[in-house]
Parts: structure tokens; C-alpha cells; sequence
């Protein structure tokens, strides 16, 4: 055979490996574009749904309008050290080497040295919803103490009444107080936020913790004053931690409002302790409940849902989509380059499932069950929320993983809303019954008989929509409580969990509100 019949009988494969390849080639081109087009395409079909509803999307609706200088409270000198350390005025982070290490942030106050903290089984102050009013011995005790090592707060020579003591050792931050007092006089407050930072998870929150430190002093300062009898003083560290949750009321975060329930919450022990000794003058009992009725932490869950769903989620799964490869950003290490490429190939359609999955998550199972119309929490509505959330994530794929970092979360913050609300509706509902016991001598034989103004209905139970339960008890006593998150009428008994201090399971039980027996 000659050399032309040999190359003739040789296989061709250069061209067949090239046809092989553009095959693979093309059929991967196909899935990214198909897989892209798929997400895009459920994605904007959620988002047309949704937004013929009336919701919105994207950051912008949820950024806090701007308010003049002259009227913003956290521009004022003293708030302005809550951040300041970390953030310009107009909201830009100060990188790191820039700060000033020497910056003093004078809305942090201590209650303790921080290297001598009171003992954990120590019970701090009163629990209004275990029926425990203040008391401050141990604080007196801590600080005489603390006083034979250190200077750090003021003591007298001779010990005092505890609300005596404890006043003086926190006189140290009276001039501070003072000057937080009179910024809360301006009628608006918007923290500079840098709302349009390109990973929204890198936004930074540092005057948080300056809130949540002062009202712990403004708490133990107006529980103390109602100890001395100096009520009025009382009535205005009360007033100016409402003021400081009220600061943040319009940030869309999940964590923001969680700091505003918490200071809601600390508010409310020192007018329990205030109605239980009755201390509270009419004319004071009538500003308590007007400040109060203002509060809506239904709302303020609908809002948190809403920003953490277009910030924390939406946002950063978008940034994700446009840089793949910075989703190593989670990794505690450096991450090598292989890990990054890998990411690289992350289809851009599987950013937009998940975006789907969150915002479906978020707006038909978990903003649903606030009815902020209705003033309850539709415990069905948990549940069925739960169960579908619970069957989406029960196996994982690539669409689904933020829904299952994300949502069990987010699902465990109705709980603290609900409580919170309740808290508000017990305090204002105490305070009628305390003003119908001013003018009747005692309290009513049925809830019914009293109101916040004339005309104006009582609160009722946000977990059922039905009046909160009351009954008028022996020596001038009642008890006043909602059915709880099990929704069972459990007679008014509170449910406790185990330990040295049992704080109160607020998933069991009834939430209630009483007085301690005299």
C-alpha cells in the first residue's frame, strides 16, 4: 500500500476533537444563558407581581428622607460622639489607619467597671413580667465595694438609701445627660448612614450601642429617682429614653429596631415600679400614655422585614451577581484564587433564584403575620409561615441557601415584636386602671369600665385580637394579661425557664401584668 492509502485509513481526530469541543463549549453557553435568563425572568416577574401590590423594591424607598441640620438630633456634638469615631458626619466610614484612637464616645456609659461585672445570678433591678419591682441593694453594695478599689464612680463616707447611692455614684454622668437632654429637644433625627454602600452587609452601625448603653443608665437613674420620690425626674429619664428609641424609628434594619424594642422595653420597668408604688401624678400618668400610644412595634417589624430584605438580602446578592468572586467574603481566612474562580462561575441566574426565594420568604410568610390594621399577630400565620419556610429549606440546593442562612432568623423576631407591643398595651392599659382607681377609690370589677381618654378604646390582646384578660383581685390587687404565644388561657400564670435567676419562656405561659402583694 502506498504512503497516500496509509494517510487515507489514519482517523481524523484534530476536527472530530474540535467539533467535541465546540459541542461542550456550546452546550455550556446554552445552560449559563438559559440558567441567566430563567433567574432574571423569575426575578422580575416576583418584582412586577409584587410591586402591582403596592410594595417596593431596591434601597432607595427605604433610605430616611434628609432633615435640616440645625433640627437633627444626631448631629448634635454629644450624639455625634456615638459615631464619630468610626463615621464622618456625612455618614462615610473613616478608614482604619485614619481614626483617632483618643476619640472618646461619651453616650457609652457604664454601669460597671468593666472588669468587675456584678454576679450573673444577681437580679440587677425589677421584672415587671415576673411581678418583681426594683430593687437596688445589691447596686449599692456593688458600687461601696467597688469604691475600696477604685474611684471610678463617687460614694459616700457613709452608706445611704440604696436609690441615694446609687444616684451618686451615677451623678458622674449628669453634665452628659443633661446635654443628651436638651439635643432630644430638636424635632428630628436621621443618623448619617452610608445607605449606598456598595456591600450593604459593610454598612456599620456604631451609634447602636450608644443608645442602648445610655437608656441602661437613664433605666437604673429614673428607677433610682422614684426610690428617692423625685418623680418628676423619673418622668423625664423615662421620657428621654423613649426619645432615644424614637431616634432610630425610621432606620430600615432588622438590628436598628431590635435596639429600639429593647429601650422600649427597658422604659417600661420604671413605670411599672412607678404604678405599683403609685407614685405617678394623674397629669403624669396622662403624658405617660400619650408617649406611649405613639409607639407601634407592628409597624416597626413590617419595616425591619422590609430594609433587611432590600439591603441585607437583595442588595448584596445583586453586588454578588456583578462580583461572584467576592463571595469569599465569607471565609475566615483568605480564601486561595482557585476558590475565587470557582465562584467566578457561579451562574448569574442562580443570584436572582435566591432573591426570589428571600423575597417570597419575606413577603408572603413573614410580613403577613403582623396585621398592623388589626393590631395583632395571627399566630396561624406563624405557623403556616414556619411550616412553608421549613419545607422550602428542608433540602438545600444552590437556589435556596440564602433563604436557609437568612430566614430562621428573621422568623425567631416576630416573637420580640409581639412582646414588645404587649408590653406598650399592658402599660397604657395599667394606666388607665390606676387613673380609674385615682378617681373611684379602687379598681374596677371589669375591664370594660375603664379607657385611655374618654371615648378612646383600650388595647387589646395583640395575640388574639380579643380584650386582654383581667380580673380584680383581694387587697386592691388585679391581674391583667394576654393568652401568650401558645394562645391558651392560662390563668394569668407565667411560664419560667430553669436556672439559678428563671427568666421569663415567653413561648409558654401567659404575659402578664401584676403587682407584687403588699
Amino acid at each position: 500500500m502506498d504512503q497516500a492509502g496509509q494517510n487515507l485509513k489514519k482517523p481524523r481526530r484534530g476536527p472530530r476533537r474540535l467539533v467535541i469541543l465546540g459541542w461542550i463549549v456550546g452546550l455550556i453557553v446554552v445552560f449559563y444563558a438559559q440558567e441567566d435568563w430563567r433567574g432574571w425572568h423569575a426575578w422580575h416577574q416576583f418584582q412586577k407581581e409584587w410591586e402591582a401590590k403596592g410594595e417596593k423594591f431596591g434601597r432607595q424607598p427605604y433610605i430616611p428622607p434628609p432633615v435640616p441640620d440645625d433640627q437633627n438630633f444626631a448631629l448634635t456634638p454629644i450624639v455625634f460622639t456615638s459615631y464619630g469615631g468610626l463615621l464622618t458626619r456625612d455618614g462615610k466610614e473613616i478608614p482604619v489607619e485614619k481614626r483617632d484612637t483618643n476619640f472618646v464616645n461619651r453616650m457609652q456609659m457604664q454601669l460597671w467597671a468593666e472588669d468587675r461585672i456584678l454576679d450573673s445570678g444577681t437580679n440587677y433591678t425589677g421584672d415587671w413580667r415576673k411581678a418583681e419591682t426594683s430593687d437596688l441593694t445589691c447596686w449599692q453594695g456593688y458600687y461601696r465595694t467597688l469604691a475600696t478599689i477604685t474611684n471610678l464612680f463617687p460614694v459616700a463616707a457613709q452608706p445611704q438609701s440604696p436609690a441615694q447611692d446609687v444616684l451618686l455614684a451615677l451623678s458622674k454622668y449628669d453634665a452628659t445627660i443633661e446635654e443628651l437632654r436638651t439635643a432630644a429637644k430638636l424635632p428630628a433625627s436621621r443618623f448619617p448612614i452610608e445607605y449606598d454602600k456598595e456591600l450593604a452587609s459593610d454598612i456599620i452601625l456604631p451609634h447602636l450601642a450608644g443608645i442602648r448603653s445610655s437608656t441602661r443608665i437613664l433605666q437604673m437613674r429614673a428607677i433610682a429617682e422614684l426610690q428617692a420620690n423625685r418623680t418628676s425626674q423619673a418622668l423625664a429619664d423615662v421620657k428621654l429614653m423613649l426619645r432615644l428609641a424614637d431616634s432610630i424609628r425610621s432606620e430600615p434594619f432588622l438590628i436598628s429596631q431590635l435596639v429600639r424594642t429593647a429601650t422600649i422595653n427597658l422604659a417600661i420597668q420604671p413605670i411599672y415600679d412607678g404604678l405599683a408604688s403609685r407614685q405617678w401624678s394623674k397629669a403624669q400618668l396622662v403624658e405617660l400614655d400619650s408617649i406611649l400610644a405613639t409607639e407601634d412595634s407592628l409597624s416597626d417589624y413590617k419595616l425591619a422585614l422590609r430594609g433587611d430584605l432590600n439591603f441585607l438580602s437583595s442588595a448584596n446578592l445583586e453586588y454578588w451577581r456583578r462580583c461572584p468572586w467576592r463571595l469569599t467574603y465569607f471565609s475566615e481566612t483568605n480564601p486561595p484564587l482557585v476558590a475565587k474562580a470557582l465562584c467566578s462561575f457561579i451562574p448569574s441566574g442562580v443570584f436572582y433564584q435566591n432573591q426570589v426565594h428571600c423575597a417570597r420568604a419575606t413577603e408572603e410568610y413573614l410580613v403577613p403575620m403582623a396585621d398592623v390594621t388589626e393590631h395583632v399577630v395571627s399566630l396561624d400565620s406563624v405557623s403556616r409561615g414556619r411550616a412553608a419556610i421549613a419545607a422550602e429549606t428542608r433540602n438545600p440546593t444552590a437556589y435556596n441557601i440564602f433563604e436557609r442562612l437568612l430566614m430562621p432568623a428573621e422568623i425567631a423576631t416576630i416573637n420580640k415584636f409581639a412582646q414588645a407591643q404587649n408590653a406598650l398595651d399592658m402599660a397604657r392599659t395599667a394606666i388607665a386602671l390606676e387613673n380609674y382607681r385615682m378617681v373611684y377609690g379602687e379598681f374596677p370589677n371589669e375591664l370594660n369600665l375603664v379607657s385611655p381618654l374618654p371615648d378612646t378604646p383600650l388595647p387589646h390582646d395583640v395575640i388574639n385580637g380579643e380584650p386582654l384578660e383581667y380580673r380584680r383581685e383581694t387587697k386592691g390587687q388585679f391581674v391583667l394579661y394576654s393568652i401568650g404565644w401558645n394562645g391558651t388561657d392560662d390563668g394569668g400564670v407565667v411560664a419560667l425557664k430553669t436556672g439559678t435567676t428563671p427568666s421569663v419562656d415567653f413561648t409558654r405561659g401567659d404575659w402578664v401584668w401584676k403587682y407584687p402583694a403588699k
